[in-house]
């Protein structure tokens, strides 16, 4: 079910890692980002769209991993935009043949195995490097691209709105997850994008991350904070201490305790 969380903006939860899509209000239809993920929650989706008269007429994914990339037959063809970087990255994914029974072998042990559609994956239209605004009829969205956690990663601003759609940063439940087998200097990825994102942050009223609960007024700062201290902290070897790890960990995601851990002992293994 479609929820306002700001004039024009709609948030679709899905039920598996509280996924967010997000839905921008045009003048001819909607901006749909990063939709996903079960079959039928994206066909309920484009059936909630239809139903209130809406066209998606753009959609943009904010970076090549595969919850990211999905698409429903029914939400028709829009063109859907990527940063160059993130076309990039899944294009080199699509040019090995067996992708699609990676993510299928992937999911084989969860809860939505063979309830992902795959068959529209990953068609992304890279942007013109460097592009500031999404090309669209609707209010101005701009791009935040940066290299944290995924190649051509982005970050979207709705000015007008006072949204920020952060991909996969910012979350309440999830730890900062760190590129550790692409990039040459992880940590400073990671804190050059929060730093971008601060750039915005005091016109920002609501933050949607890509998994986890949208933040009101005032939460994005503290998102920002958290994040930051818990990467400095992974740099410098120390525990974080971090609220979404141990036993403060919210109910149902204490695996990312797991996460945390290995990611550590990577990062430690490097050093």
């Amino acid at each position: 079910m479609l929820r306002q969380v700001a004039d024009g903006v709609m948030v679709h939860e899905s039920e598996f890692l509280q996924s967010n899509t997000i839905v921008v209000q045009g003048r001819a239809g909607v901006l749909l980002v990063d939709p996903g993920l079960q079959d039928h929650e994206l066909a309920c989706l484009a059936n909630d769209l239809s139903a209130s008269g809406r066209t998606v007429v753009a959609g943009f994914s904010t970076h090549p991993h595969w919850d990211h990339l999905l698409w429903h037959a029914q939400l028709g063809e829009a063109p859907r935009y990527g940063t160059a970087r993130c076309a990039a990255a899944v294009r080199e994914q699509l040019s090995h043949p067996d992708a699609k029974a990676r993510i299928t072998e992937h999911l084989a042990e969860t809860e939505i195995a063979g309830k992902v559609p795959l068959d529209l994956y990953g068609f992304i239209t890279a942007l013109p490097a460097g592009t500031a605004r999404i090309p669209w009829d609707g209010p101005e969205v701009r791009v935040i691209e940066h290299q944290a956690h995924a190649p051509g990663h982005a970050a979207l601003f709705v000015e007008e709105r006072g949204v920020l759609v952060a991909g996969d940063m910012l979350s309440d439940v999830l730890i900062p997850m760190l590129d550790l087998n692409d990039a040459a200097d992880p940590i400073e990825d990671y804190l050059a994008a929060l730093r971008l994102m601060e750039g915005v942050a005091a016109d920002v009223d609501v933050v949607v991350p890509g998994h986890g609960s949208v933040g009101a007024a005032g939460q994005v700062h503290e998102r920002i904070e958290r994040d930051r201290a818990y990467v400095l902290a992974s740099r410098d070897g120390r525990e974080p201490g971090d609220p979404r790890i141990g036993p403060s960990a919210k109910p149902g995601w204490e695996w990312v305790s797991d996460l945390h851990h290995g990611q550590a002992h990577r990062l430690a293994a490097g050093r």
